[in-house]
């Protein structure tokens, strides 16, 4: 168990083994979320600091809070060079050089202390549906350790740590990338044995620079596998950029992917719509059916990777599809009936080409007048103009009906109108909140609606608008 002696210990700093036992049972950055036995991580943010909520958290329950300088406080505020015998009775502060740092060196330290698989799973789209694929997969045999939502970063993942305890037998993790050396700094604190590379794509190009150097990025997850036989790497055969990656790595390699070149492949995949997907897979010389009731063809790709990982934990080809027909899969995909009567597929948190034009195809499965709502995709960088004219040929091939947001997707429209698509059909809105409102007057009954958009174009006020006569 995780007590703030241990904390303490971890960070170099002896305490008084006759206190300081009180149990620590997470970590958190914002004093809203503090409570009873929380780590609080005084830190300074683009808004505000939280240096300035130390107080509120450890009234709210927290037993510690590490902070930069010396602050104002109700509660004892000690150095780390302080005598132990002064540290008896939490909850105080604790002065360290970098907040950030001392997280991710109490994570580190207690992640050491669990002999347990550690998964890492990287890639530029299908990341985090990967990892609750995987995770549910797993969660058939295991108690599994996930990232929450998108705590896949230097602070996310390293406060997702601070929450393993004894009953953990495994952990997934999302591993999220902006610049190199990002993956690299997260591997060091997690130690994955196994790590999955779903794809590389022109996310966050904008930030990375070029596909080459995303990939390099991604590529520190495999570099950072221990060797043969303990480590390994899961591969996407179909993408060159991944499996590629072959040859940065001294772990044991299997690919997956569509076709028999892979070391476990699918085929006669059969979407069945909302319903759920059939296909066959390979592995060794032997065919076995699956199902699953995740959506779309692209889908088989995240289970084919929680498959081989599951195939390395000692799952046996029973236990697989049965865990698949009886574990609740979480996907981000929901589908409900609006209050216009059209069925919408709410893909809004997140787009990039790749995820949107497996959408397309997922929309294109389905039964009604299919209409297209897209927003601007944005971190693309030099493959801005590419991306969203991608985007437009598929749609213009898909729907009937398209309206797209924001002033990006006027790419969108010139490409959708190049193909010969009526211009009478497309309709485009500088915001959300105004195809919000065509929509709500526009849509009927017998139509399939598909919202899919970057987060920061607000396509969610989409959804809300027609979940709710607003």
């Amino acid at each position: 168990m995780l007590t703030v002696s241990k904390v303490l210990s971890a960070l170099g700093m002896d305490a008084d083994p006759r206190g300081c036992q009180q149990l620590v049972t997470g970590g958190c950055v914002d004093s809203r979320l503090a409570s009873d036995g929380s780590l609080f991580f005084a830190m300074r943010g683009e808004n505000t600091d939280g240096h300035l909520y130390v107080d509120q958290a450890l009234q709210s329950g927290a037993v510690l809070a590490l902070v930069d300088h010396k602050i104002k406080s109700a509660y004892p505020v000690f150095n780390l060079s302080d005598r132990p015998d002064r540290l008896r009775k939490p909850p105080f502060s604790v002065i360290v050089p970098n907040t950030l740092q001392a997280l991710q060196q109490i994570a580190a330290w207690w992640r050491a202390q669990f002999d347990i698989p550690v998964i890492g799973i990287t890639g530029s789209v299908g990341k985090s549906s990967t990892k609750e694929t995987m995770a549910a997969l797993l969660g058939y045999k295991f108690r599994v350790l996930k990232n929450k939502g998108n705590m896949n970063n230097e602070i996310g993942l390293p406060l997702t740590l601070l929450s393993l305890n004894e009953s953990h037998q495994a952990a997934v993790l999302e591993m999220g990338f902006y610049v190199p050396g990002e993956i690299d700094l997260l591997c060091k604190i997690a130690k994955p044995q196994i790590g999955v590379v779903t794809n590389i794509g022109t996310v966050h190009a904008e930030r990375a620079g070029n596909i080459e150097t995303i990939a390099r990025g991604k590529s520190e997850l495999v570099q950072a596998l221990p060797t043969k036989p303990d480590g390994l790497a899961v591969l996407n055969n179909d993408d060159p950029l991944v499996s590629g990656m072959v040859t940065n790595t001294s772990a044991r390699v299997i690919t997956y992917g569509f076709t028999p070149k892979a070391d476990l492949w699918a085929d006669e995949i059969r979407s069945k719509g909302l319903s759920g997907i059939h296909f066959t897979a390979h592995h060794e010389g032997k065919s076995h059916k699956v199902f699953s009731e995740l959506l779309g063809k692209h889908s088989v790709y995240n289970l084919l990777s929680a498959i081989a990982v599951a195939l390395e934990l000692g799952f046996n080809w029973d236990e697989i599809e049965t865990a698949l027909r009886s574990q609740e899969m979480v996907q981000r995909v929901r589908v409900f009936i609006s209050h216009t009567g059209a069925m919408v597929i709410d893909d809004s948190y997140n787009a990039s080409p790749t995820s949107t034009i497996a959408a397309l195809e997922l929309l294109d499965e389905l039964e009604g007048r299919r209409i297209a709502v897209l927003g601007d995709m944005l971190e693309l960088g030099q493959y801005e103009a590419e991306g969203h004219q991608q985007v437009g040929r598929k749609a213009a091939q898909v729907a009937k009906r398209i309206v797209l947001v924001g002033p990006l997707s006027l790419l969108t429209r010139d490409a959708i109108l190049d193909t010969g698509f009526p211009e009478e059909d497309v309709r485009w809105f500088a915001e959300s909140n105004e195809a919000a409102q065509f929509l709500q007057s526009d849509l009927r009954a017998g139509q399939t609606v598909l919202v899919k958009g970057s987060h920061g174009m607000r396509m969610d006020k989409i959804i809300t608008a027609l979940e709710e006569k607003i």
